[in-house]
């Protein structure tokens, strides 16, 4: 941008002094010529160069006998502001004051106040704010000084701020929250922005587009779902505040990058390559909280590469994790140990989620049901089945293959009697039960039963098949 301004470019200068001859011709800045060319935010606007004096330039418009009012200083403070010349937008601050004797509102003290911050450093900036007598120290200028703070990413001196606007109550808006939550979010501190956004609701401080906004995107770049969703339902539900695509954007882009990995963990383990997989899993940690979708992911092509021992440490990891439990987790992990016959491991893993309060649901049991089935261990995968049609919900689907084995296995046995209890189960817990006896009795003569319940149970699960791909996507909560 300095050289744009400073005359070693004259093209684009006169472009931007083009900008300003069109914003001098909106608004006239002397009551004696109309000639925009004599216009004194034209001989501003010319004055690129950041050494040219605006007091200067201002006395000799005096001095040919034209006038100034305030609000065109202020105006000509703003644009100068707005591209970034702020030493010269100092300048006319100072010139308003100590050459003209105007008297600065509020608001102009607050952007002189700021104006030294960025042209000579933090500590000048403290100079001019201690100079202002303490009556006069309005919840303004306190703002402008946390925004010196912020700007400079100076956190301590921030939150000391901050703190003496709590004190002298000026904390009413969300202006100051807005400002220490984007310093929180640039300076990563995440772990702040729910505190302070609790304080503003227990204050009755509504939040506006900018507290959302900063919010989201701190959401976005540690990829929190979970939060992400969360303040989207808030934001829909909030008075006075217009969603806009912005808000959708963010969250659409991050679960873009969050699927975009899970799809490459399944195909690499489609083609067997493990290396990729963990490859891609320690950048897919790298960007963020992972949530139950990328635990399942991962897993489920652990197993599939019969890494048992990877998909166990990622097991622990999942438990230790801050997520919500999701019965895909053990789902998987129990096919997995079906499908390797490691029964004994699946047994085991169960134990341990009903001794930690967890209630495996019907899917759990069918899959289990399933490996003892698959493994020969019949005797087993019938009580295995009751129970998981015995805790099933209305419209739950057993594995067809399974259950048609249970019951024949059932009628071999001569237990007539617990043949029938499947059936009458099965009507109280399952809407599709009208179709299922014939079900039973057209495979119950296949002889691959076991291979079909297997892939029964595998096509419940992410799966890839050639080049195409199927994701059971499911809901984190």
């Amino acid at each position: 941008m300095k050289l744009l301004l400073t005359g070693r470019h004259s093209y684009f200068r006169n472009g931007i002094s083009r900008v300003f001859a069109f914003w001098g011709r909106s608004f006239s800045t002397t009551t004696s010529s109309p000639d925009p060319i004599e216009s004194l935010q034209l001989r501003i606007s010319r004055s690129g160069n950041p050494t040219s004096s605006m007091g200067t330039i201002l006395d000799q418009w005096l001095e040919q006998g034209r006038h100034v009012k305030q609000s065109e200083l202020q105006g000509f403070i703003k644009q100068l502001r707005k591209y970034r010349r702020f030493g010269q937008a100092l300048q006319i601050s100072e010139w308003m004051s100590e050459q003209r004797n105007h008297n600065l509102s509020n608001g102009d003290i607050a952007i002189r106040l700021d104006l030294i911050s960025k042209v000579h450093g933090l500590e000048q900036a403290e100079k001019y704010f201690n100079s202002i007598p303490q009556d006069l120290r309005v919840s303004q200028l306190y703002g402008a000084l946390l925004n010196c703070y912020a700007y400079n990413k100076s956190l301590e001196k921030a939150e000391e701020i901050m703190d003496k606007i709590r004190e002298l109550g000026f904390a009413k808006t969300s202006l100051p929250y807005n400002v220490m939550l984007s310093l929180y979010a640039q300076l990563g501190k995440h772990e702040k922005l729910d505190i302070v956004m609790q304080e503003m609701e227990g204050k009755g401080v509504n939040f506006d587009k900018y507290t959302f906004n900063i919010r989201l995107n701190a959401y976005g770049a540690t990829s929190d779902l979970e939060g992400m969703e969360k303040l989207l339902m808030k934001m829909e539900v909030a008075h006075d505040f217009k969603m806009n695509w912005n808000a959708y954007t963010v969250a659409a882009n991050c679960r873009m990058r969050q699927f975009a990995y899970e799809v490459l963990i399944t195909v690499y383990a489609s083609t067997g390559n493990k290396h990729e997989v963990c490859r891609i899993w320690n950048l897919y940690k790298n960007i963020g909280k992972v949530y139950n979708s990328g635990y399942v992911c991962i897993i489920s092509s652990l197993m599939k590469l019969e890494d048992i021992d990877g998909a166990e440490k990622i097991l622990e990891e999942w438990e230790s994790a801050d997520t919500v439990f999701d019965v895909r987790v053990p789902n998987i992990v129990i096919s997995g140990y079906c499908r390797k016959g490691l029964l004994g491991k699946a047994e085991a893993y169960v134990n341990r989620l009903i001794e930690s309060g967890k209630v495996p649901e019907s899917t759990l049991w069918d899959r289990l049901a399933t490996g003892y089935h698959v493994h020969g261990q019949m005797a087993k995968s019938v009580e295995t089945m009751k129970r998981a049609i015995l805790v099933s919900q209305p419209g739950w689907k057993p594995n067809q293959f399974t259950l048609a084995a249970c019951y024949e296995y059932s009628r071999q046995q001569g237990d007539m009697e617990a043949a029938e209890e499947f059936l009458k189960l099965l009507k109280k817990r399952s809407e599709s039960v009208g179709h299922i006896h014939d079900k039973l009795v057209s495979t119950t003569n296949n002889e691959s039963l076991g291979a079909q319940a297997l892939v029964e149970m595998e096509t419940e699960e992410q799966i890839v098949d050639g080049e195409a791909y199927e994701i059971i996507e499911s809901k984190d909560e």
